[in-house]
């Protein structure tokens, strides 16, 4: 009986799916199915043809409908996950140069373009170290004014310290306590709390005069990582100079990805990291506790979703169809990586992921400082990948951005250009691919404001207000203000749009004074 079920079973489906007609009985208790609430037996996809029998699949249907679930969760996880890789990278730099704790790595002549490092500037004073927790609290003694702030391992904030922290720029003791600490905590300290084991702490010290002395020197004195527990007799650091070294701190952009992000998930507890996202992990084989070991189907659908992500971040960060997104809406290409202020990606209510996978791919830190207002303190930063027609930005090609009189930046301002592949310094023959107005030599037009030229070449008589991009290779740029005034904020101030140079004979219309 049970074989003849199924063998009828089996002529039905055969018949459906061989597109039969098969007449079905009109029942006592039937009623009129409304429009809309059921699905073809025969259905065109964009993973091709599938086939069910009322509703349920066939084996090849079933598993192409899998393989599209797991990529939409190797996707997602790419996209969200991002974050996680990027920390890691920075971690893994960071090792380079010695160990946790009592590792410092300094950069003492400024940070320049050999160093793969996430839309560094060349201006500030780098400085961080990788603060790696056990069971007792960490105590950090951080050096005057700089910008320092601390992130988990899941690239998450967790405090600010010096100009824009609790200290306020003199230095202080930070107490940061492991994750789940439940012990005493003493008196005298800033007092911080970690999710993660890792931690990322990073300060920006500032030039005087030109020069990096006070900064590093303040750094060398004063800055400090050790266990309570050592409060008495902490330590030596040992403080290492980068400048002029080679760094890499860039996480992978294809299937490995996964991997350092599985490096993660092992070596941190999950308290507080989204479970939105652990899920979408969990679906590709990236579990606490268990092995990553994808088999060759999921190793597949992992290159395919990496080359997705890829491609889609690189899409939103250069050309974002949200609105949010621009700094002046409908009127210019400059961008802004915290729509409404918010370093959190979150606006009304909303989630903003896609701009945060963005962000993950182009910079790295995250502090409130970067997104708020703070007259007069901290820095405002301005991006683009585009010239004034909408156009990529190309090495080959000579292009102008005027500068507007009275700069709201108390302090100074910048412009430092960077490879579109891996978003650090534009490898050029200069060691600076950079210009501001801390540069000496930099001329100012009679009418206070500036022209600043991008080309491979110098323009004839502006060799003091260029930098050279690389003939084949496009470039972005950030423009940054530190101590950023009122009229930034409310836009009364605005830079120009990076404007394409032609010249007379080029093909092109002439559309400048340089003949």
């Amino acid at each position: 009986m049970k074989r003849i079920m199924i063998a009828a079973l089996s002529a039905l489906v055969l018949a459906a799916n061989m597109g039969w007609a098969v007449e079905i009985p009109k029942m006592k208790m039937a009623t009129e199915i409304p429009e809309g609430i059921t699905t073809p037996d025969n259905i065109q996809t964009r993973v091709g043809e599938l086939n069910f029998f009322d509703g349920v699949p066939d084996i090849e249907s079933a598993q192409k409908v899998y393989n599209l679930l797991d990529f939409t969760h190797a996707y997602q996880a790419f996209l969200d996950g991002t974050k996680i890789a990027s920390m890691d990278g920075i971690r893994k730099g960071i090792l380079e140069f010695g160990p946790a704790n009592t590792t410092a790595v300094l950069f003492e002549g400024l940070m320049d373009s050999k160093a793969l490092f996430l839309t560094a500037n060349t201006t500030s004073v780098y400085m961080f170290s990788w603060l790696e927790m056990g069971d007792e609290p960490m105590v950090i003694e951080t050096p005057p004014n700089v910008l320092g702030f601390i992130n988990d391992h899941w690239f998450r904030y967790v405090i600010d310290f010096g100009n824009l922290g609790p200290d306020e720029g003199k230095g202080g003791k930070f107490l940061v306590l492991p994750p789940g600490y439940d012990g005493d905590v003493p008196e005298g300290y800033h007092v911080a709390r970690t999710n993660t084991y890792g931690n990322w702490v990073i300060w920006r010290g500032y030039q005087k005069d030109g020069s990096t002395a006070d900064a590093v020197n303040n750094t060398k004195e004063k800055f400090r990582i050790y266990p309570l527990s050592k409060k008495d007799n902490p330590p030596k650091m040992t403080f290492v100079n980068a400048s002029g070294k080679f760094m890499n701190t860039i996480h992978r952009m294809d299937e490995h990805i996964y991997d350092e992000i599985n490096d993660v998930v092992q070596a941190e507890p999950l308290m507080g990291e989204n479970p939105e996202l652990l899920g979408h992990l969990a679906a590709i084989g990236i579990v606490k506790g268990q092995p990553f070991e994808p088999d060759e189907r999921m190793k597949a659908i992992l290159k395919a979703a990496a080359n997705a992500g890829s491609v889609t971040v690189k899409t939103v960060i250069s050309k974002p169809r949200d609105k949010r997104f621009y700094w002046y809406p409908g009127e210019s290409y400059w961008l802004t990586a915290f729509p409404g202020g918010a370093y959190t990606w979150e606006l009304d209510g909303v989630s903003l992921p896609d701009i945060r996978a963005a962000f993950h791919f182009y910079a790295t830190g995250i502090t409130p400082a970067m997104a708020l207002k703070k007259v007069g303190k901290g820095s405002q930063y301005a991006f683009t990948y585009l010239d004034s027609n909408g156009n990529p930005l190309d090495g080959s090609k000579t292009y102008k951005v005027n500068v507007p009189k009275d700069v709201p930046a108390k302090d100074f301002w910048s412009f430092t250009l960077y490879d579109n592949q891996t978003r650090s310094m534009l490898q050029t023959d200069a060691q600076f691919p950079a210009i501001g107005s801390n540069d000496k030599g930099v001329v100012q037009n009679e009418d206070g404001s500036y022209d600043i030229y991008f080309a491979p070449e110098a323009p004839e008589g502006k060799e003091s207000n260029w930098v050279q991009t690389v003939p084949g290779k496009g470039w972005n740029t950030i423009f940054r203000l530190y101590g950023p005034l009122e009229s930034w904020f409310d836009q009364t101030w605005r830079p120009g749009e990076i404007e394409l140079v032609t010249y007379a004979g080029s093909g092109e219309p002439c559309s400048c004074d340089e003949k």
